[in-house]
Formats: C-alpha cells, sequence, structure tokens
C-alpha cells in the first residue's frame, strides 16, 4: 500500500528548467548494450524530429473513500476539457481504472509534441485551476511518470479513439541492479511485445521517465494500445506475454499495471 505524504499543487507542475534534453535518453540507452534499443534510440536520434516526438504524461490518482460521486465527475470532465484549452495537448484522456493491482482508482494519459509543450501544459493556468480545484481536495495520493517513447514511429496517431482499451505500465528496477544494468533487456521486451502478440495489440508506446520526484522511483514506464477491452484482456492470457515477463521478472522491484478504457468525452458526466 502506498502512503500518502502531503502534495501540494507545485507537485503537478513539471518546471522547464528541470526537464532534461530529449537527447537524455539516448547515451543511457547506449549503456544498455540492447541491439534492438540501440537501433530505435537511433531512429529516434534527429530523424525522428521530422517526424515528430511522442511525451508520454501518466498520472494516477486515489480518490479519498466516501467522495460524492459527483466530486469525481467534476475532476474527470474538468481534466478532459483540458483538451480544448490548452493548444499544446494532442491527445488527453482522464477516466476510472477497471482494473489494477495498485491501490490508485483513476488516471490521466497524455501525449505532447515535445518536452516544453509538457511543461506548458503543466505551468498552463487552466491546468493550475483545475488541480488545485477539482483534483487534489479529492484525492489522498498520487504519482506520475513521463517519458520520450523511444519507438516513436510504431505510434500511429498521438489521439487515442474513445473505446480503445489501454494498459499503461510503471516499472521499477531493482536498487542494486548497476546504471544500466538490466535496463536493456526490459526495453527489449516491451519493444519485441507488439511482434509477438496475436491480435487486438495496436500501439506500444515506452521509455525511460524524466520526473523521478513525482514517479516513487519507477524508472521505464509503456502504454499499450488495444483495440478494445476484450482483446485486452484475451492478450494477457496469451503465452508469449507470459514468457516476456519471465525473462524480466528478476530485473524489478516492483510493478504498476492500470487498464482503463477511453472514454467518449461527452459521456464522461456518466461515469
Amino acid at each position: 500500500m502506498l502512503h500518502l505524504k502531503p502534495f501540494p499543487s507545485s507537485a503537478f507542475r513539471l518546471p522547464r528548467t528541470a526537464i532534461p534534453a530529449p537527447s537524455f535518453f539516448v547515451p543511457s540507452l547506449i549503456r544498455t548494450r540492447s541491439p534492438t534499443i540501440l537501433r530505435m534510440s537511433a531512429a529516434a536520434g534527429p530523424a525522428a524530429t521530422s517526424r515528430g516526438q511522442i511525451v508520454e504524461h501518466v498520472v494516477l490518482f486515489k480518490v479519498k473513500p466516501n467522495t460524492p460521486p459527483s466530486s469525481v465527475i467534476n475532476m474527470l470532465s474538468s481534466l478532459n476539457g483540458l483538451t480544448t484549452t490548452i493548444p499544446s495537448v494532442l491527445h488527453l484522456s482522464a477516466a476510472p481504472v477497471i482494473r489494477t493491482n495498485s491501490p490508485y482508482t483513476h488516471l490521466l494519459h497524455s501525449r505532447y509534441p515535445s518536452q516544453a509543450a509538457l511543461a506548458d501544459y503543466s505551468a498552463h493556468p487552466n491546468h493550475v485551476e483545475v488541480v488545485r480545484g477539482a483534483v487534489i481536495p479529492i484525492c489522498e495520493d498520487m504519482m506520475a511518470v513521463d517519458w520520450v517513447s523511444i519507438d516513436p514511429a510504431s505510434v500511429e496517431s498521438p489521439a487515442i479513439a474513445p473505446g480503445k482499451a489501454v494498459k499503461i505500465t510503471f516499472l521499477k528496477l531493482k536498487e542494486e541492479l548497476g546504471e544500466g544494468e538490466g535496463k536493456g533487456v526490459v526495453l527489449d521486451a516491451i519493444s519485441g511485445m507488439k511482434g509477438k502478440v496475436k491480435g487486438g495489440l495496436e500501439a506500444v508506446s515506452f521509455g525511460e521517465n524524466f520526473s523521478p520526484a513525482r514517479a516513487k522511483g519507477f524508472g521505464i514506464g509503456s502504454v499499450a494500445v488495444f483495440s478494445g477491452k476484450e482483446e485486452m484482456e484475451t492478450a494477457d492470457k496469451e503465452e508469449v506475454v507470459g514468457a516476456e515477463k519471465e525473462k524480466v521478472r528478476g530485473l524489478l522491484e516492483e510493478v504498476i499495471v492500470v487498464d482503463f478504457v477511453v472514454p467518449e468525452k461527452e459521456k464522461v458526466a456518466s461515469l
């Protein structure tokens, strides 16, 4: 169980000065000596600039027990409404969790064309107002993981259509592992998943977290998009998924998995 520590509204903000350059990922991945990941990180260099980056931002919320449903609806509606008021957002979905191994009850997943765009979103007055007025009053815990997708070409479109099922995974490597040790194996396992899962898996985005202060020690994040909830549940039972998990199990201290379905924005008030 994750215990609450008081968090100010500034915890949701990402100061521009604290954001490393996108090249942060290339040298750290080179140390992993993973051929697959080295090819991906090379593709995510200067050539990737022309096709754009995908910067992932995921926040998990634990809503206080006995919170009125109307307050939860207001939080989700207010967060989803930011897509129409902040131009730097490529995609944003706030929704209830449908399945997880963690205490978190709701989440926000959003995408940006750059780390600077994410910083602009975090500091935008509309975002700050929603966080202070609709999120903090009803949440007792939260965490966030941000990363630049190592293989942006695998994401055909940054926008995820309503009805798609999404699996968010946060991975924490064991503390005794050295810098880069084991990381390449974990990243390779994630990168190979799309080609091995039989059906329903449409896109996988993954990378190294660049916001350690808010991530509770989790250093790798991934977003897997499925054509629907049934397809996501079927994929979880495939042998290849279990085999890939077994490859990295001994390298991991903790794993958080959160599943949700991208909601219809006009129907979010009925959640």
